[in-house]
Parts: structure tokens; sequence; C-alpha cells
């Protein structure tokens, strides 16, 4: 009588096998995008060098990019300080064109009252955020002129310092907003980048009390809604920001706007504005910012 062997357990061998195959198809599924290269970013930033602009106002857009910016009024063209020295001319102040049709009402008749407060000398200076060391907002911070403008990219927030007074923006990598956002002065930016050579900034969230989008002192609402496109130009010398401003409670239609910074090669230093930025000559100059109680 022959004796039957007993069944070989072959469980195990099974399982490793099934295990091999997951392994080996996980391996085959594994995305081509995990095992590239972190895509190329703009390179903005660096202790030895900064960007510069020489202009303290909105230029053109590119054809085809929308409406461009509010413009001075026909009836008082604007001369710069450093045009009026350049071309031996007569400085004058902003006066901005507050018949332009993309007003809404309410900001029309604003712009024309601090036009009139400006002609009539009430004011001598009209306000200007960087003349009398406030923040410029947002977008108008980007026209801080003559000092420049410094950027800290990390993995999760850029920030952008400015020279004048340090003011410091931050701009989250992240791809949603806040569920709710308190209004402040630089608002909510969040931010992506695009094709190696843009940074993409989404920003909402803006305080409207000394606030404007422009030094022609164009007002907007809490439904401000900005888009800047910073893009680094090939030859890595030039830095352009094309610039969408939202607002309809404000405008008739979105705004494109253009700034441009050169590479300045020189290092942060300090820059404060309001120390002894008094009113010596009795022109009723805007106030400066002064807290009445600490942060801290």
């Amino acid at each position: 009588m022959t004796s039957r062997s007993a069944p070989k357990d072959t469980s195990s061998a099974l399982v490793q096998r099934a295990l091999a195959g997951v392994f080996c198809m996980a391996a085959v599924a594994l995305p081509f995008s995990a095992l590239a290269e972190p895509p190329a970013i703009p390179n903005l930033a660096s202790i030895d060098y900064g960007w510069q602009s020489n202009v303290g106002d909105w230029q053109e857009p590119p054809p085809g990019l929308g409406r461009g910016p509010i413009q001075p009024h026909p009836d008082h063209p604007f001369t710069s300080n450093a045009e009026g020295f350049r071309t031996a001319t007569q400085p004058t102040r902003r006066i901005g064109n507050y018949e332009d049709p993309v007003l809404k009402p309410w900001a029309a008749a604003q712009m024309k009252a601090s036009n009139d407060e400006a002609l009539s000398n009430e004011m001598m200076i009209p306000f200007a955020a960087q003349a009398r060391c406030y923040p410029g907002g947002v977008p108008g911070q980007l026209l801080y002129p003559f000092e420049p403008l410094y950027f800290i990219q990390t993995p999760k927030v850029v920030y952008m310092m400015w020279q004048r007074d340090h003011f410091v923006r931050r701009i989250f990598l992240t791809d949603k907003h806040s569920e709710h956002v308190k209004p402040s002065w630089f608002g909510e930016s969040i931010g992506h980048y695009e094709n190696g050579d843009t940074l993409v900034v989404d920003t909402v969230g803006l305080s409207t009390k000394n606030s404007y989008i422009d030094n022609f002192r164009t007002p907007h609402t809490e439904k401000l809604h900005v888009v800047e496109r910073f893009t680094l130009e090939p030859d890595g010398k030039f830095l352009t920001a094309i610039v969408k401003v939202t607002d309809p409670d404000t405008f008739n239609e979105p705004l494109v706007m253009k700034q441009r910074w050169f590479k300045a090669e020189s290092q942060m230093v300090e820059t404060v504005c309001a120390e002894n930025n008094l009113d010596f000559f009795n022109q009723n100059l805007f106030p400066l910012p002064e807290a009445t109680k600490p942060d801290f």
C-alpha cells in the first residue's frame, strides 16, 4: 500500500508571486512626472541685486491685452520731477482724468474732488504713498521708483521686499485663497510659476483707506481683484509685470497696466522714510502715518 504524499503548501508562493506582480505593475505605472526634474522657475532673488524702476506711473500694456491705465487729464499734462530736470521744464502735479468713461460715477467724483483740492492749493502736493511713507497697496506698491525691490523665493512663500521703508509683501505658493480674508494693505496674495520665466500672483482682500491703484489717486473698493504676471526677460536684465485690475464697483471694465524694472546691482541698504519728513514749508502735506499704540 503506497502512502499518499501530503499536498504541497503553495499559498506562500502564490502570495509572493502576486506581490511581485503588484510591485512590478506599480513600477511600470509610476508617472514620469514623479521622476522628472522640478519645473524651472525664474531666478528673481539675490543678495547682490534688486529690481529698480525710475518710472512712477503705469505704462500701456502690449497690444491686445485690454484697455490701459488711467491717464493725466487732457487739460493738465503731467511732468515728473525727473522729466522736468531732464528737459529743464517745470514739474506739474498729477491730475488724473476723472472723465475717463471706465470710471463709475462715485470714483469719478472722488477723483475730481481730489483734483480740485490740488488745483486750488488746498493741498499743494497731492497724496502719494511713497512720498508720505504709506504702503502703496496692490498694485500701487509696484510704482515705488528709484529704490530697488528685492525677492526671496522659498518653496512655500515668495517675499517681495522694498528697500524704501522695508515694506514686505508675502505671496503664498498655493492655489486657493482663504475662505475669509480680512482686508489689509497688501491683501492676501497666492501664486504659482509658469513657463519657467513667470511668477503669477492673484490678490484679494485689499483695504481701501488711503489706497489707490496709481499715483493719480484712482480709488477702488474691497471687491478689487488683482492678477500680476512677473516675467523675467530672456537676457535676465529686466523684469516686467503685466497687471490686470478688476473691480466691478469702480470700473466698467478691467484695466491692464505694465511696469518694468532693470536689474540693480546693489545690496539692500537701510532707507527710512518717516524720520524728519515733516511739512517744513507749510504746504499742508498729507500727515505721516502714526501709530497710537504698539502692535505687540
